[in-house]
This record gives structure tokens, sequence and C-alpha cells, in this order.
């Protein structure tokens, strides 16, 4: 099993010198993660919300091309319906050179409601416009010399998507999915899956599992780069760090719980089942000592899972440190044992 970060560089939002400080610590942050061994990066991209969170998250990932050499670069997820797909297959391709292949094209349709609202993009037209998009990605980065496309939202006449990927045909696709008819729709539509941080884990392996079945129905071939999940990390020795673990977790799970879905991950969907679900002992996230998180991984890795993306809520060097030297070793010995 790979390991991997999730998340993004968060800007203060209150001025060039802030927000510069804000993006430098997440690059050093990730400069630190690839030394220390972590295969991964997807990163995550949202607009208009006034915290500072990345809105050019493609930007930001040719900037981290640079200034590293083995690390994968993801994204998860640039939202289709709102870009121009000429100019993504344009810029997806140039980042994908410039990193020597190691672009992970995460792709979504979108689910923040000021979002659509922002772009003046009604919500009802995502699946729509995510499917032309997609189309007109494998066209671009397949078509043997030029070529037009005449869809329902977008029209091209005549035109060619250079530079060419260096991976072919083209970057793997990634999408985050979490129902069963979405976890088979990505099998058969060549998607490898993002699993979010909410579920437990018994739920997120039966995902993966749906996932395994509909590729072997598909007829796609098993490589160990297609499942990952997300997981937070809050290394707490001490019944101190452990509150402070579980307060940041109870935010966290304010903000973002009623996304959950499915057996289990309905106790985030208001703060008093967040106040009362134990999120100490909660599977769904990855606190406590190194030992008890080394268990849960185990249990994640023996569920055939690929790849856990971990989020670490404060951005800490010193916790991915602490993980490489303290719990990912201990992780390969148990799962082999």
């Amino acid at each position: 099993m790979r390991f991997g970060l999730f998340g993004g560089a968060k800007s203060a939002g209150t001025g060039p010198d802030a927000d510069s400080q804000g993006y430098q610590s997440f690059i050093d942050y990730v400069v630190r993660a690839e030394a220390l061994g972590f295969e991964s990066l997807f990163m995550v991209e949202h607009h208009f919300t006034g915290v500072g969170q990345v809105s050019a998250s493609l930007n930001l990932l040719t900037f981290l091309a640079a200034k590293t050499s083995r690390i994968r670069l993801g994204t998860a997820v640039v939202v289709l319906p709102w870009h121009n797909p000429v100019l993504l297959a344009e810029q997806a391709s140039t980042l994908d050179l410039l990193s020597g292949g190691r672009f992970d094209f995460g792709v979504g349709k979108g689910y923040r409601k000021d979002e659509f609202a922002g772009f003046c993009i009604p919500q009802d037209e995502a699946d729509a416009r995510f499917q032309e998009c997609i189309d007109f990605l494998r066209k671009a980065w397949t078509s043997d010399g030029r070529f037009s496309h005449h869809g329902r939202y977008w029209n091209f006449e005549n035109i060619v998507v250079e530079p060419r990927p260096v991976q072919q045909p083209h970057p793997p696709f990634w999408m985050a999915a979490g129902s069963y008819d979405s976890i088979r729709r990505a099998a058969f539509n060549g998607f490898n899956l993002l699993l979010d941080q909410l579920a437990p884990v018994d739920l997120s392996l039966e995902r993966v599992q749906v996932f395994r079945d509909a590729l072997e129905e598909a007829g796609r071939g098993r490589n160990d780069r297609q499942v990952a999940l997300a997981r937070s990390l809050q290394i707490a020795e001490t019944a101190e760090e452990l509150n402070e673990a579980v307060a940041i977790r109870q935010r966290v799970l304010s903000r973002i719980g009623d996304l959950a879905r499915g057996p289990g991950a309905e106790k985030y969907a208001d703060e008093a089942g967040i106040q009362a679900a134990g999120l100490a002992e909660d599977s769904s996230s990855l606190i406590g000592p190194p030992d008890a998180i080394a268990e849960r991984l185990r249990i994640i890795a023996e569920g055939d899972v690929d790849t856990v993306l971990l989020i670490d809520p404060k951005g800490e060097i010193r916790s991915l440190e602490r993980f490489a030297s303290d719990i990912a070793p201990n992780v390969g010995a148990m799962a082999a044992a």
C-alpha cells in the first residue's frame, strides 16, 4: 500500500505577503513529503470561498512539478462543468509534459451551490457538461491531427490541442464516487476511484469491492494504482493531544459532515451526531498513537486499497516525519504478517 497527501495550500486572505507565505508553507510541505517517500499528492480546487482555498490547482501543481522529481501530482478534483475544455486540455497536457508524466487527472461534476451560482452555470446542467467535457478531452488527446467539436455547450472548429501529454493516450482519470451506481460507472468509463474521508472503514472497503468487481466485469486490467482512500491523520499520544485532535476533527466535520453518504456516515449530518460520534475511535479517521493508527491502516491494506491519502488538518511537516518513521514501516510489517 502506498501513501500520499490530500488537500492543498491555504492563503491567509489578508494580502499578497500572507498569501505567499501560506502557499510557500504548502510547497515546503510537499517537497518534504517527497523526500520522505510519499508517493502522491491530490489537490483540491474550490472557488469563491473567502477562506483562501486553492482555486488554480493546475497552476500550483505545475509549480510543484518544477520543485519535485518523483511524487505524482493529482487534482481532487477539477470540476469539469466550469472549465473551457480546450484550455483545460492544453493546461493538463502541459502539466503532464513538464512533470515527466506524473499527472493524475481527478475530475468531478461539482456539488457546491455557491460555486455554480458564482459561475452562472445551472447546477442541473452538471451531468451533461461533465460528460461533454470528458468526451472532448478524450477526442483531443487521441485525434490524429486537427478535429472539430460541435456539442451542446461547446463548439470548436479545425483545432489541434498542443502539447501532447507524456502519458498515453492521456493522463489517468480519477473520479470521486460514493454510491454503488456511480462507482460502477467510474469503472466502466475508465476512471480510477477516489474515496472520501468520511465513510467508516467497512463501508469504504465495500465500495472498493464493488469497484473491483465492476473492473473485472468491464474487462479492465488490474494494476496497483486504481483505488485511493482519503483519511484524516492526527497522531496523539497524550490525553491533551487526543482532546485537541478530537476538537479539530469536530470542527472539520461541522464544515463537511453533511456530505457524508451511506450507512454509518449519516451521524455526521448534524452537530449533535458529530458530538456523540466517539471520534477518537471512529474508523473514518486516523486519530491516536502510532500503533493504533498502524492497526487501522493494516485493515485498510487488507481491504485492497492501493493508496491512502493523508489529510493533516494542521499541515505540519513534523506529522509527516513521524508517520514515515513510526507508522509506515509497521504497516508494511503488519500487512505481511
